[in-house]
């Protein structure tokens, strides 16, 4: 359940006070960009294909399941655990800027939380639930400019749909081969996309899919007001980790480092510093 929704009735800076869900009560949609820095185009329209309620319904049964996994086995960290007050204060200034990027994010019940655990992983699913492994936090070591990269990522990969996306490409292929000459029908896209709630945490992005939600998490992160030149740094030290011998990797395993994607990073940083300044000015 979330506690955090948007209520007019309630200051911005009445306390948060949920265990396990937080959303910034007020604002969420007086941040709104002039005009975007990065170019990511406009996104797919093929995501039509799947209703998206749909999907993000799925996603929280699937984000709950896995909850109360963690729980069971000890490894959810509770309210007062630090690193997770610290994923919530990136959030918290993270999540104002979401809406521009896609307006039902103003209505997601979003979530955040921490999992106790070796692997390097985070994720957003859709609708807005996110969670982070200690291991990507303990093991790289990363800054909050680096942790807001991350998240940024994720949420990223929230806002454009990628995953309704996706979904919508094989699962139009399969059912159009079905089909024949036959209309492709929104009902058999919406079956699977409730079907498809448990394999959410493993979906494979495309490289595009990637490079959209590098630049559209810097430009969050930096409108948010943290240092842009972390995604560098970032994405360096996942490197250094792919090679390494730490286990766990499964962030890695789905978000390849390489010199191509610092590169793009690199070019598209200028872009966006002076968004950064005027955030810190801003205070």
């Amino acid at each position: 359940m979330c506690l955090f929704c948007p209520a007019p009735s309630v200051a911005p800076s009445s306390p948060w006070s949920a265990r396990r869900a937080f959303l910034l009560a007020a604002g969420a949609t007086a941040a709104a960009p002039v005009l975007a820095q990065v170019d990511v185009g406009t996104a797919s329209s093929l995501r039509k294909l799947v209703p998206a309620e749909t999907l993000e319904n799925s996603a929280a049964q699937q984000y709950q399941q896995m909850l109360q996994q963690a729980k069971a086995k000890r490894a959810l960290a509770p309210e007062g655990h630090p690193q997770l007050q610290r994923l919530h204060a990136i959030a918290k200034r993270l999540i104002p800027y979401a809406a521009p990027w896609n307006d039902r994010a103003r209505q997601w019940r979003w979530e955040v939380n921490l999992i106790g655990s070796q692997q390097i992983n985070a994720f957003c699913m859709p609708g807005g639930k996110i969670a982070f492994y200690t291991g990507i936090l303990d093991q790289l070591k990363l800054t909050d400019d680096e942790a807001a990269m991350i998240m940024g990522h994720e949420m990223a990969h929230a806002l454009r749909e990628h995953a309704r996306e996706r979904i919508a490409k094989t699962q139009g292929t399969n059912l159009a081969l079905r089909l024949g000459s036959q209309l492709l029908g929104l009902g058999d896209l919406g079956q699977a996309a409730a079907g498809l709630g448990g394999q959410l945490l493993t979906l494979q992005f495309s490289r595009s899919d990637e490079s959209e939600a590098d630049l559209v998490g810097l430009e969050l992160a930096a409108r948010a007001g943290y240092q842009p030149s972390a995604a560098v740094s970032l994405w360096k030290k996942m490197g250094n980790a792919s090679g390494s011998k730490q286990g766990g990797l499964a962030f890695l395993s789905t978000h390849p480092s390489g010199p191509a994607r610092i590169h793009e990073l690199e070019l598209n940083v200028p872009k966006v510093q002076g968004l950064y300044e005027a955030a810190r000015r801003n205070g």
